[in-house]
């Protein structure tokens, strides 16, 4: 174990957006930190991502993602103030039958100028909808500000694959596990799934306002609008390890989007994109002992990993913090 003084080193591991953020908020605490991690950010499956802030649906611990939820949604309504972050708070439209629970419900309080969609904006074949306007996330730029931020705390990205969690321990007394889909080997557990996704990427034709469809199926329609950018989706597919993409996928993809948004006809399509989310039945944050280390495991997001990843990331700090204060 090595400890410089009362300086006691903590290794993240993973450089998705979990682990960024995590790290981000532990050094800019105080603590020395470094990351370890198999691909760089702009390689991992957060750079796919659309992405948008949306309380996820209701599911277990469903008070703690709330408080997650709220708290990311506080500092991206920061960040969408700064330049160059990748965060603006955009239009949205969301399309799809909430019950009555889930549209009085304390995650749907959270949403910023959420009322319901008048008729006439609502695209033909939906009957109910609703407006708001929510922090959408262009994830290339997004992770290169948070590399930027990390750097400036003092906090070095390190291409250090590891095939156990053990070998942080051996260096460092606390470690955070953001693996995310890598944690069903290093982890050892088998709950964690894939759950395959597919993007289509377009040249942006002028749309400013995202849309997303509310369903409980596998294919949805939903378009992010960045500035130079569309995120045309989705799909998820269970338990699908290939990341190859599907034409036939990408052409329902862009059927389902030029039906709603008919500017899409004739934008120019720049790539496919697909990651793996790491789906699990609920967020897994916790400590465990690891030999003479601290592991501190925040993986499990599923699709819902930007959304949690602030407010994960603060309670990640809270839980090293009875280790040892930072010097």
């Amino acid at each position: 174990m090595v400890a410089d003084g009362s300086r006691e080193q903590i290794i993240v591991v993973g450089a998705g957006v979990s682990g960024l953020t995590s790290a981000l908020c532990l050094a800019e605490a105080g603590w020395p930190v470094r990351i370890w991690t198999a691909a760089p950010p702009q390689q991992t499956t957060s750079v796919v991502a659309g992405a948008v802030w949306a309380p996820p649906r209701p599911a277990e611990r469903a008070v703690e993602t709330l408080g997650w939820t709220e708290i990311s949604l506080g500092v991206f309504r920061q960040l969408a103030a700064e330049p160059d972050t990748g965060v603006r708070l955009a239009p949205a439209l969301s399309v799809g039958q909430l019950s009555a629970t889930e549209a009085m419900s304390s995650a749907a309080r959270l949403i910023p100028e959420l009322r319901p969609a008048e008729p006439a904006e609502l695209p033909d074949g939906h009957e109910m909808g609703f407006r708001a306007t929510v922090p959408m996330i262009d994830m290339p730029h997004y992770l290169d500000y948070l590399t930027r931020r990390l750097a400036a705390a003092g906090c070095e990205i390190e291409e250090h694959p590891v095939r156990s969690l053990s070998e942080a321990a051996d260096v460092a007394p606390v470690v955070i596990n953001c693996t995310g889909l890598g944690a069903r080997t290093l982890a050892g557990d088998d709950t964690v799934r894939p759950l395959f996704g597919q993007h289509v990427v377009l040249a942006n034709p002028g749309l400013q306002q995202l849309f997303l469809e509310i369903n409980a199926g596998p294919e949805w329609v939903c378009f992010f609008p960045h500035p130079q950018r569309v995120v045309c989706g989705g799909i998820s597919i269970a338990d699908r390890w290939d990341t190859t993409p599907e034409p036939d996928i990408t052409d329902r993809i862009l059927e389902r989007c030029r039906r709603i948004e008919p500017r899409l006809r004739s934008a120019e399509v720049i790539e496919t994109i697909t990651g793996l989310r790491p789906g699990r039945p609920r967020v897994r944050l916790e400590v465990e002992t690891l030999g003479p280390a601290r592991c501190i495991h925040n993986y499990g997001h599923g699709g819902n990993g930007v959304t949690l990843s602030w407010g994960c990331a603060h309670e990640v700090v809270r839980l090293v913090s009875p280790a040892r204060r930072p010097a």
